[in-house]
């Protein structure tokens, strides 16, 4: 399955319930699915990988691994290695960028 920001417009509610069936899903299935996702905690409670891209023209900055097993839970999203992950990520992303 090919996912592009297919909950960005929804309210967090809402958008947790559909991470949460969208998991079902994939555990039910068992297929392969690509989500493009620009939320950080998004992008680390469904993924096992995580590619950043660069700034245009896009390439793959990096590729993450996500340490948390499976089956995944809302409480996982304020452990101390999804935290962890998240800096991390966020480290990333403002590398490069300018400073005021």
């Amino acid at each position: 399955m090919l996912l592009d920001e297919p909950f960005g417009a929804l309210d967090a509610q809402t958008r947790l319930s559909m991470q949460n069936w969208l998991l079902q899903i994939w555990h039910d299935f068992g297929k392969t699915v690509l989500f493009v996702t620009h939320d950080i905690d998004e992008a680390i409670y469904l993924s096992d990988d995580i590619y950043v891209f660069s700034p245009r023209p896009g390439s793959v900055r990096s590729k993450i691994t996500v340490p948390i097993k499976r089956p995944r839970t809302t409480e996982d999203m304020t452990s101390p290695p999804f935290m962890e992950l998240k800096h991390d990520l966020l480290k990333l992303l403002n590398a490069g960028q300018a400073t005021d």
